[in-house]
């Protein structure tokens, strides 16, 4: 899809820090690069016009601005300076690339030094800088919590409710009244239980589990009764329209952005201990082999007869007869059998061979000051696979029962691999020698064996990693093409409606078909420019296909359209949360590392690139980028196959895997990047390395210690693209269950 030197090809700029940036084009082709001087007159976001003028030496176009289409209304965040008489504001986001402005009587009650958020009055030229007012005073930058106000304006995340929300929310009764149970089946003397994490304010779901005759053979009645957010939030009111919003909540460390006011969040949805609340139920029939027989859907009233957490059942689970257990013993029996009912469900995920890969989950434990104390790894025990089996099962149902009626609703699908993920991923297990590989259309039980056939080798974090990143991002829609990872036929989201607004749909549909009627989506406020950029770059995923119908596919309905547009706003929203919490944990722990400047540790690569690798570090599991000028004095070249760097001389290799030691020699603060330079080469890969290409190992000057050592009084080289690293699903840093 070649486009001409006078072709004018419209997409969005991405500023960099270094003033340059480049035009994201609409239709998935290589970005156009903007040299500093083109990026004088527009900002980073900004839908342009762009015209090729050239191509460098690699063939990657260089182009210029012809028009600015649109311009979205966004707040800039910094810092407002004094300088010389003049009022500035330098943006936090370097890629916005230069100051704002600020006219004499434009500050408002900002102080200089102040973190403050500028609303633009007139835009950038070639000649002007841009020119803003003070919009709103945040503070001062080592203010508590200064990291996430900065970060809910930066990513635009709704954190205030609306007037007629607040008003709305507050007319609610605080507790189940005798007509909300109506045509409710009563549950409260079955002893359901929630089991969540020690920090957990809202509980969604509630389980119990009992032994049942299934067919002819044993097996398990499971019930999964979930918050019943849709008989409190009506569509299209104002609850649900800031609900709507926000799309989901937003989770950083020590605060969350509920999605819905606390008064329901917390209080009349939470299924909380010795309380009745309204619930949705999935009652499920499990054959001993795992397999889900019969289910039904119904509403509910519940009271939870106990508040566990993970820690606590797993220790249950591990000794019946322990402290724990005796002080639980009424629900000892109950929690035997959920683990009975997880393992048979166990056994049928490994019969339909759904990808397990273990990675490493985070948790930054912070002070009263929201400093970080520690980043401690979190251990996954059997209660958490154990509810999070239990919530697949009543997914599935929701999924199975949406299809069956044949009423629209929001799937959760995940697709195999694009064509380009499939060759990477065949070529580099074809160097590595691995000696499996996948099929053309492959099945998620290959990437399942993969990973259990090189357990055992030295690079199996490696291959686990390459295997992860060939994985497409799941997302919400209307068109049910299955889970890749789950290995599900159909899947959605139906037990986070607290915090999840797919959930809150899933549920409305369930009830209508329970009623016999239909669910109509509200006219709710068309998705933003989040929406506008996913849906393109969903259709850029794939090439359009050559081949045609013989007659064409009817255009899609108003309806489908309606629900694709709630699926796309959801997944955008979705993203925009995940952005904001990560920008929130990097600059946390760069805040951190910064204390130990000059301090030496072990770490693994994580990742190589052209320009240098990415180490976490063992204790810390803080990521930081170690510049290919800082590998030692010889030529390192990128093999895109094996996925490493190589010295041409000495052969070493940098790869996903490979064990270094590293010092903390910059962090950038703005740019939320750390910068490790290399201390010491494991010398078991440099021999290796070495006998390999024969080589005798280099002394004095010419060694690769001595080299990097010898580059420390030119300072360290700028950090890359730490935001590349962010991409990366190896180690995950998240206080929910996985979003699966």
């Amino acid at each position: 899809m070649g486009h001409g030197l006078l072709d004018e090809i419209e997409g969005v700029i991405q500023g960099h820090r270094d003033g340059h940036g480049y035009v994201a084009r609409d239709d998935g082709e290589t970005d156009i690069y903007l040299p500093p001087n083109e990026m004088r007159a527009v900002l980073h976001k900004d839908r342009v016009k762009a015209r090729i003028v050239r191509h460098d030496r690699k063939g990657r176009p260089e182009g210029r601005v012809v028009e600015i289409i649109e311009r979205p209304p966004q707040p800039i965040i910094g810092r407002l300076l004094h300088e010389s008489g003049v009022w500035l504001v330098a943006p936090e986001d370097k890629r916005y690339g230069q100051d704002v402005l600020i006219p004499k009587g434009a500050t408002g009650l900002a102080k200089p030094g102040q973190v403050v958020v500028v609303e633009l009055t007139e835009p950038p030229s070639l000649y002007g800088q841009p020119v803003g007012r003070v919009k709103e005073v945040l503070g001062e930058i080592d203010d508590a919590g200064m990291e996430i106000e900065i970060a809910v304006r930066k990513y635009g995340v709704p954190h205030e409710f609306s007037d007629a929300c607040i008003g709305l929310a507050r007319a609610l009764p605080d507790k189940v009244r005798p007509q909300d149970k109506k045509h409710r089946v009563d549950l409260t003397d079955v002893p359901l239980v929630t089991i969540d994490g020690e920090d957990a304010r809202d509980f969604d779901d509630a389980v119990y589990c009992e032994p049942a005759k299934v067919g002819r053979g044993k097996g398990w009645r499971l019930l999964v009764a979930i918050a019943d957010v849709s008989q409190y939030v009506e569509t299209g009111s104002a609850i649900d329209v800031d609900a709507y919003d926000r799309a989901t909540s937003v989770y950083f460390p020590r605060r969350v952005i509920p999605m819905l006011p606390e008064k329901l969040s917390n209080g009349l949805c939470s299924l909380n201990p010795e309380v009745e609340r309204l619930c949705m139920v999935a009652d499920m029939l499990i054959t001993a082999t795992g397999e889900i027989q019969a289910y039904q859907f119904y509403p509910a009233v519940m009271f939870s007869h106990a508040r566990f957490t993970y820690t606590e059942v797993a220790a249950i689970l591990a000794n019946t007869r322990g402290p724990e257990a005796a002080r639980r013993k009424d629900r000892v029996t109950d929690l035997i059998n959920l683990h009975d009912v997880y393992r048979a469900l166990l056994k049928a995920r490994n019969a339909r061979g759904a990808v397990d890969f273990e990675t490493t989950e985070t948790q930054i434990i912070c002070d009263e000051n929201g400093r970080i104390e520690r980043i401690v790894p979190r251990v996954r025990n059997d209660a958490h696979r154990l509810i999070e089996e239990a919530m697949l099962a009543a997914n599935v149902c929701s999924a199975d029962f949406i299809q069956q009626s044949k009423h629209p609703g929001l799937f959760r699908v995940h697709e195999g691999p694009t064509p380009e993920k499939k060759d990477l991923l065949r070529n580099y297990l074809k160097a590595l020698g691995v000696g499996l590989s996948i099929s053309e259309d492959p099945l998620p039980a290959e990437f399942q064996r993969i990973a259990e056939a090189t357990r055992d080798r030295p690079d199996a974090q490696q291959i686990s990693t390459m295997l992860l990143r060939s994985m497409s991002q799941a997302i919400y829609t209307p068109i049910n093409s299955g889970h890749f990872g789950l290995a599900y036929d159909a899947y959605t989201h139906f037990t986070s409606p607290i915090r999840r607004y797919p959930d809150l749909l899933v549920h409305r549909v369930i009830k209508a078909i329970l009623a016999g009627g239909k669910y109509e989506l509200p006219v709710l406020p068309t998705p933003g420019e989040a929406h506008e950029k996913l849906a393109r770059r969903l259709a850029a995923r794939v090439k359009a296909p050559g081949n045609r119908l013989k007659k064409p596919a009817p255009p899609p309905t108003r309806e489908v359209q309606a629900w694709e547009a709630a699926g796309l706003h959801c997944s955008a929203n979705e993203r925009r949360a995940d952005e904001a919490s990560r920008d929130v944990e990097a600059w946390l722990k760069c805040k951190y590392m910064r204390e130990h400047l000059g301090e030496e540790y072990s770490g693994i690569v994580t990742a190589a690139t052209s320009f240098g690798i990415f180490v976490t570090l063992d204790q810390m599991y803080v990521e930081g980028l170690v510049h290919i000028t800082e590998l030692g004095g010889e030529y390192f070249k990128f093999d895109e196959a094996r996925q490493e760097l190589r010295g041409e001389r000495t052969g070493i290799r940098y790869a996903i895997g490979t064990r270094v030691r590293v010092q903390v020699s910059r962090v950038d603060l703005d740019g939320r990047k750390i910068d490790f330079r290399l201390v010491r080469d494991d010398e078991e890969v440099l021999a290796r390395a070495m006998k390999e290409k024969g080589v005798a190992p280099a002394r004095g000057d010419d060694a690769p210690k001595s080299a990097k050592r010898g580059r420390k009084a030119a300072g360290p080289k700028p950090a890359v693209g730490a935001q590349k690293a962010a991409k990366k699903p190896a180690t995950k840093s998240k206080s929910r269950r996985p979003r699966r």
